[in-house]
């Protein structure tokens, strides 16, 4: 058998491919939307591409099992668990098994054992699997966003993103019932995720790639829970802000995604476009690092720098409905590209390059820039009111203690509660560390606040500066 593991890090998705080396088939477990390095791989492994699967319907990002199904012409193994919502509506498109728990199907030598592990969503698999060749017990389990190193699927999604009322307890008890029978599986049997740490579908995600259901039993927290009510209360508890763009996820990976065929090419735009584009309030997206922007920037773009939270931050903030445009360095937009489409964000109407902004200044026209500041630099004034404090830290990093007086309004939902900030005031925006409040001072600036300062090193430079934190 082989396997091998596929990580997209900006997401924190962990894909797989598993083949027979005996008859030569192969299958992609939970694949992202780019399949090119499943393409890739089983053609360097002198393999052929017979199936895909995922564990659920994906909120987080857009599955890549539809465009398998098309391109690569494999079977699709999908879920037909949970009740009527959940279920695949452009499975019958294609070649494809549903799937209910206790079925199994093999792929070569290699058997699957389907296990209905509901609690993160309702129709949620993980898949047992044994290499008949020289077996007869599983070797590991797929667990998707069952269990995950150190934690489990977060229940509440459902109820957050995509607005389902009581799905939230509902999915907590299913997950406790889930992981009895998970303690009843081999401490020996190797633990295969879905996501690694820095996903939204967990609160405490390990780093570690793998496991075994042995080491989970001993120190995954979620596991340690007897009682159902304790464990519905601490599960639920503390869960991170589901972004905005979960609820667009579920829905096109449930009806299928548009088939890309390849990644886009967006239209690489001259700089005479740019005038008309900024003039119409277009959305026009500065990628680079915070520090270059904030030195100097077009007036009206906002910044989203191409770093490891730049699809998270682009599924917050980037419309689905309407187009909008990057500015970026020319050689990386094809990773840019891929970024925006594994979420969905097919809308692109095209690219400036960096020079553009040399153009800027040549016509005649101002860059943009905000100031920034240290705490010591500040305090004085946050003391005394002369600026006004907006944390944007999610609720529960608020709740553990913030600068006095602040405004606290989470960087995802900024751009719609510009209104509540006032402009009679130069502006202070904060985070935990600087990086978010920075997309929020583009923001700010772009939304007409006159004067806007990132406070460097938020705060956890002001804490340990010994300013005051109302806790």
């Amino acid at each position: 058998m082989l396997l091998r593991y596929f990580y997209d890090s900006k997401l924190a998705h962990a894909s797989y491919l598993v083949g027979c080396q005996v008859t030569g088939e192969a299958i992609v477990i939970d694949p992202g939307r780019d399949i090119e390095p499943y393409l890739a791989a089983v053609k360097a492994e002198g393999l052929w591409l017979a199936a895909a699967t995922e564990t659920h319907i994906h909120a987080d990002f857009v599955s890549g099992a539809r465009e398998l199904a098309e391109r690569a012409k494999v079977r699709l193994y999908l879920s037909d668990e949970g009740d009527a919502n959940w279920k695949y509506e452009y499975v019958h498109n294609y070649p494809h098994t549903l799937l209910k728990d206790g079925d199994t199907f093999n792929v070569g030598n290699i058997r699957f054992e389907v296990c209905h592990t509901p609690g993160h969503t309702p129709e949620h698999l993980s898949f047992l699997i044994t290499d008949t060749a020289g077996a007869n017990q599983p070797m590991g389990i797929f667990s998707g966003d069952f269990v995950f190193v150190g934690d489990v699927g977060r229940p509440d999604l459902l109820e957050k993103a995509v607005g389902a009322a009581g799905a939230a307890e509902v999915g907590a008890r299913q997950m406790f019932r889930s992981l009895q029978r998970f303690k009843t599986l081999p401490d020996y049997l190797q633990l295969w995720p879905a996501h690694g740490a820095g996903s939204a579908c967990g609160k405490a995600l390990g780093a570690v790639p793998s496991s075994t259901v042995g080491y989970e039993k001993m120190f995954n927290v979620a596991l340690s829970h007897t009682d159902e009510a304790t464990f519905i209360r601490a599960l639920l508890e503390g869960q991170p802000e589901p972004p905005k763009y979960f609820a667009q996820m579920k829905r096109l990976n449930k009806i299928g995604p548009p088939v890309l065929a390849g990644l886009p090419q967006p239209e690489h735009l001259p700089f005479n476009r740019l005038d008309a584009l900024l003039a119409e309030a277009a959305l026009v997206v500065d990628t680079r690092p915070v520090a270059a922007f904030a030195t100097g920037h077009l007036p009206g773009t906002i910044n989203i720098p191409h770093d490891n939270s730049f699809t998270n931050w682009a599924g917050w903030l980037l419309s689905y409905d309407q187009p909008f445009y990057l500015i970026a360095d020319s050689p990386a937009m094809s990773q840019i590209v891929r970024d925006l489409t594994s979420i969905g964000l097919d809308n692109i109407g095209g690219y400036f390059d960096l020079s553009v902004l040399d153009a800027w200044r040549k016509a005649g026209d101002p860059l943009q820039h905000y100031e920034v500041a240290t705490p010591d630099q500040i305090a004085g004034q946050v003391a005394a009111g002369q600026v006004t404090v907006v944390d944007v830290r999610q609720n529960d990093e608020w709740q553990t203690g913030h600068i006095p007086n602040a405004k606290h309004i989470m960087l995802g939902y900024l751009p719609e509660r510009l209104a509540e900030i006032p402009t009679d005031k130069p502006v202070v925006v904060q985070c935990r560390s600087g990086a978010r409040s920075a997309i929020a001072a583009s923001i700010l600036q772009a939304g007409g606040v006159p004067r806007v300062i990132n406070l460097l090193g938020g705060i956890k430079a002001w804490d340990a500066a010994g300013l005051p934190v109302e806790r």
